[in-house]
């Protein structure tokens, strides 16, 4: 049976479906993922869309065409880690997508690709759809053709969900792993990384994510039955809790920094850690319990609300000076491992 498949992801919803699916399937034969973002040439063209908007806004353009790789990369593997497959992502400049997709499936030893069966284009990246006929008839190596079609409100609203969580756990890994290095070199981490993690995990999740739960979601949910009413006490109380946690976290930062001594790298290490934790038990119970439930219970009136709350917080779909910049910080976060090993 098969024992590594190659994924290739893009920036379009259609890939939040083809990860899960893929995640899923490589858990129950035991196999290992690689993940794979073919990247288009923008260099090749002078008068292109990357050099317009190089010359209009060059934050976008380093957050389109160079950090947004490595972001949905790392959130693949989020997503993989948190079924326990092993997982490893690549991206390449090609000229053509689906010469990028074999020549990664080879480098990397795969044994099968795993693609979906049609797609949107993206402003940034490659039309997976159009670019699996070629694959198939250009490769030697087997093609697993998951079908999909255009997902409903739940659906888009659980992926959305999914991909949220994703990022958090993304960002909760470089944040160990940078407290982890810093502890074996004996010095300071970043301190602008740092508070970054800290303004990211305090806005992001605690001020966006976790109350829109409560207003849509787990409200529809007390609407429909009383069976949830325990669990769903219980993760608002964990809302809080988390706000709290991260308030301290902060706190432990700008000590260290300041220079007071009340904290040091071990102590702030073990703190992210019991945070981590946590996460990954609130998190856990969200896609475990309450996500299953909801599709029970839930009508499709209730998922479009749930949706179009939470669709104005999905990645590409961030609007206004503060999602945006939120959007630039993530990425900036998750991509400075990538930079360091450069």
């Amino acid at each position: 049976m098969y024992r590594h498949l190659l994924v290739p992801i893009d920036a379009t919803d259609l890939s939040v479906d083809i990860i899960g699916q893929a995640v899923e399937y490589a858990r129950t034969l035991g196999a290992r993922i690689t993940f794979f973002h073919a990247l288009p040439d923008h260099a090749a063209s002078l008068f292109g869309e990357a050099e317009i908007i190089r010359a209009a806004a060059p934050e976008d353009y380093v957050y389109a065409f160079e950090g947004r790789a490595r972001e949905l990369l790392v959130k693949a593997e989020s997503a993989a880690r948190a079924q326990g497959v092993p997982c490893s992502a690549r991206s390449a400049v090609v000229d053509a997508p689906y010469e990028g997709i074999i020549a990664a499936a080879r480098e990397a030893g795969c044994d099968l690709i795993f693609m979906a069966s049609h797609g949107r284009r993206s402003s940034v990246g490659m039309m997976l759809g159009s670019q699996t006929l070629k694959v198939l008839t250009h490769t030697e190596i087997p093609v697993l053709v998951a079908a999909m079609r255009n997902p409903p409100a739940r659906a888009r609203a659980i992926g959305i969900i999914r991909d949220e969580h994703r990022s958090l756990a993304a960002v909760m890994h470089v944040w160990m792993r940078t407290l982890a290095n810093a502890r074996r070199q004996g010095a300071l981490p970043d301190a602008a990384l740092m508070r970054a993690i800290v303004h990211y995990i305090g806005t992001f999740p605690v001020a966006q994510h976790h109350p829109k739960e409560d207003e849509h979601l787990f409200r529809r949910l007390r609407e429909r039955t009383n069976a949830l009413e325990a669990e769903l006490d219980e993760l608002e109380r964990q809302h809080e809790r988390d706000r709290r946690m991260v308030a301290d976290l902060g706190a432990m930062v700008e000590d260290l920094y300041a220079g007071q001594g009340n904290h040091d790298i071990g102590a702030i290490e073990q703190a992210v850690s019991r945070y981590a934790n946590f996460l990954w038990e609130h998190l856990g119970r969200e896609e475990g319990v309450i996500l299953p439930a909801a599709q029970r219970y839930l009508t499709s009136e209730d998922w479009d609300e749930i949706d179009a709350a939470f669709a104005r917080n999905d990645d590409s779909r961030f609007i206004g000076d503060v999602e945006a910049g939120l959007r630039r910080l993530f990425s900036r976060i998750v991509n400075v491992e990538a930079e360091a090993g450069s």
